[in-house]
């Protein structure tokens, strides 16, 4: 038998052979979109602090303001240590936002995901998922021990298809909102009619919506006809924080609180990056003509760039093979741009490719000048 470390050279080997190893490259964020990398200033369109708000310096004080306060960790899970008092204001502030009763707090999105969804569905139920939605949704799926059913892509005959099955427990439809890695939208509206019909509850996974889609307000305004059981978020792309939320009925929020497993088991969210929350939601209910400049500029690119309508904030250039789009990201490098490659198992087998995440603050020069070199890729 191998030794541990001889099968981890032989597994690293085989995906560096593929073009799929990947690699922790040293980069400096600098304020807006400019990031430092081996020396060099690149304009970054691979980050998803959609606002620019991680620099804002109302959200810089509040997060210092916090460390004064009450120091840098929050020292154990919040149902040992007592919760903190600046916990209860995100989450009041957060469901206010969204448009639902109660919210609750996690320490990353992805533990959102994976905490919740068993906490509603088990043995016996059954989750449809589709098919595009994000590894986290896929990982509470599996761990809730339901029946998994995934409907293709935006396909609403598909998922109705599955809906008319006859089920002898729960069913939870879970998509995403706006989809991370292609940037299209789900038709929520047209998902929440389903649900209605059939008996389902819903949830929703609105990271990359979240104020940054409907001028910033909350994700429920735009399909404020659509009943929404669970919706959930982050706090680390346009509230340029981190951490990840849920927010639903209070009764729900409650048995997520006593027992989703990644919530009652995992040390709380530190007072900064609570406190940074909260101050980038002020900004965004106080200036929603920022929270329109991403999906502007995005547009703004696809037309520079001959590509499709934008429909939020992420613009993907499908590429196919791991290396043909390795090579795409070394290119546009060599002109000042930072838009890196990804590759499987992020995305399925032949569609590797560029993810374009456009933020507020990229300058529209620059934003066409991306256009003009992805129009000489394509060439």
């Amino acid at each position: 038998m191998h030794s541990l470390d001889g099968f981890a050279r032989s597994k690293l080997a085989a995906l560096e052979a593929g073009g799929l190893r990947r690699s922790l490259i040293r980069t400096r964020r600098l304020a807006g979109p400019w990031v430092e990398r081996a020396g060099k200033t690149c304009l970054s369109f691979s980050c998803n602090d959609y606002l620019n708000l991680t620099h804002h310096p109302d959200v810089v004080a509040a997060a210092r303001q916090a460390i004064t306060d009450y120091g840098t960790g929050a020292g154990a899970s919040r149902l040992v240590t007592g919760d903190h008092p600046l916990m209860e204001a995100l989450e009041t502030r957060l469901a206010r936002f969204k448009g639902a009763e109660a919210a609750c707090v996690f320490a990353t999105g992805y533990a959102a995901n994976t905490g919740t969804i068993p906490v509603f569905v088990g043995k016996g139920d059954r989750v449809l998922v589709d098919a595009r939605a994000h590894a986290c949704i896929w990982a509470g799926a599996k761990l809730s021990d339901a029946e998994v059913l995934t409907y293709r892509h935006n396909d609403l005959d598909h998922l109705e298809s599955l809906l008319r099955q006859p089920a002898t427990g729960a069913s939870l439809i879970i998509t995403e909102g706006v989809f991370s890695m292609d940037g299209d939208r789900a038709p929520i509206g047209e998902i929440a009619a389903l649900a209605g019909r059939y008996g389902a509850w819903l949830m929703t996974d609105d990271a990359h919506g979240v104020g940054v889609l409907a001028e910033g307000r909350g994700s429920n305004a735009l399909f404020p006809a659509a009943r929404i059981d669970l919706q959930m978020g982050t706090l680390s792309k346009a509230l340029a924080s981190s951490g990840g939320y849920v927010c639903g009925s209070k009764a729900a929020i409650d048995l997520i609180k006593t027992r989703a497993r990644s919530f009652v088991y995992s040390t709380g969210l530190p007072p900064a990056s609570a406190s940074a929350a909260l101050a980038a939601l002020e900004v965004i209910e106080a200036r929603p003509e920022l929270c329109a400049l991403p999906l502007a500029k995005a547009s703004l690119l696809t037309r520079a760039a001959n590509l499709p309508e934008a429909e939020s904030a992420i613009v993907p250039i499908i590429l196919g093979e791991p290396q043909t789009a390795l090579d795409a990201q070394a290119a546009l490098e060599a002109e000042g741009f930072l838009v890196v490659a990804i590759r499987p198992p992020t995305v399925a087998a032949g569609t590797s490719r560029l993810r374009i995440a456009v933020t507020s603050g990229h300058p529209d020069a620059d934003i066409e000048r991306l256009g003009a070199a992805l129009r000489k890729l394509a060439s």
